[in-house]
């Protein structure tokens, strides 16, 4: 069978079933990539460079032929190494001798490793476009119009927990933190996996939109940024103008709850965070919430913290558009995220 070229739609689709062959240089893929794709590099990123200087300095024909001298070593390991993937994707729901190959923008570096595994006999479907296609698709996500609602909450409300159960009866969300590996505040990163880079967290994100395009979802409020990056300015003006469903609990018990979920945490890395907002906390709360940490009175660090917080999100939930109309509050005693998703559930259905 000749070698199928694709759009991003029949990737879309077919990426369910095949798996998706990146033949960019190991730095491309790590910078970031198609969201499952696997990394399988025609050139290394050294090779890459001196194909890249023989072809601006001398001709494309003399880099063609670098290229080949490092093309037909690799030729039977490439194809040993798309035979184990292939056989291992999914259980072979598809053929286990059927790819997808793509490269930056569908030129000769996915040509040659198709034609190679081709003519080995796999079923080859080749990226139009390629990776730089698929980035575009990825922008235009964030001018689509979804159907969603926002739950909101001052921090130590437990959202991201309460947006979890919400999931668990059935509903369908988006975790922005999840993605964004951050929790969203200044110690948001601590005890979470290193953040993606900016490009690979929005791959991420017009992935679970695309997902989610037909259905309606829920969204955790959020700031713009999300400890190193940011929500897409297009999505994030949508986001400001969705309905938010404020779950309004005391401050005491809020003060429990994250005395509780960071109290935990190493006091240098608590410490290292609470500098790193000094400026907008001020010198003498800085001061004084460093100090009532080193005497192991978290729960009053956490009170000044807290406060500092209250103040902040209640600027950004008031800088919004139609607020009246746009905010309904919920009032929950506790942090309880079985029974603050019924109320939440409940009090959207009946205003829908």
């Amino acid at each position: 069978m000749p070698i199928q070229k694709i759009s991003i739609e029949q990737l879309l689709e077919l990426s369910e079933q095949f798996p998706v062959l990146d033949v960019r240089s190991p730095g491309e893929f790590q910078h970031a990539q198609i969201p499952g794709a696997h990394g399988f590099p025609l050139f290394s990123d050294e090779e890459r460079a001196i194909i890249g200087t023989v072809y601006k300095k001398e001709s494309r024909e003399k880099a063609i032929k670098f290229g080949l001298d490092f093309f037909g070593v690799k030729m039977r390991p490439m194809v040993e190494e798309a035979e184990k993937i292939a056989a291992q994707f999914k259980s072979n729901k598809g053929s286990a001798k059927s790819v997808i190959v793509h490269c930056w923008r569908g030129g000769m570096r996915s040509t040659a490793v198709a034609w190679l595994l081709n003519f080995y006999g796999f079923e080859v479907y080749q990226l139009e476009g390629g990776y730089k296609a698929y980035r575009n698709w990825v922008l235009q996500q964030f001018e689509t119009t979804y159907d969603f609602n926002i739950i909101g909450g001052y921090t130590g409300s437990g959202k991201t927990a309460l947006l979890k159960t919400v999931e668990s009866t059935g509903h369908a969300i988006i975790d922005l933190e999840g993605l964004a590996n951050h929790k969203g505040s200044a110690f948001g990163a601590l005890g979470q996996p290193l953040q993606p880079k900016q490009e690979m967290f929005e791959n991420l994100l017009a992935t679970a939109l695309n997902k989610k395009k037909d259905h309606f979802f829920w969204l955790e409020d959020e700031s713009q940024r999300i400890g190193n990056l940011n929500i897409p300015p297009a999505f994030w003006k949508t986001m400001r103008t969705k309905q938010v469903w404020f779950i309004d609990i005391p401050f005491e018990q809020r003060l429990d709850f994250i005395t509780t979920e960071y109290g935990v945490l190493k006091k240098e890395s608590l410490i290292e965070a609470i500098l790193r907002i000094q400026k907008r906390l001020g010198p003498l709360e800085t001061k004084t919430a460093i100090g009532y940490l080193v005497e192991d009175n978290v729960k009053e660090c956490f009170r000044i913290l807290l406060n500092y917080y209250d103040k902040n999100y209640l600027k950004a939930l008031h800088n919004r558009e139609n607020l009246d109309v746009l905010l309904s509050k919920i009032n929950c005693t506790n942090v309880d995220n079985i029974i603050n998703t019924k109320k939440l559930i409940s009090c959207a259905t009946v205003n829908t």
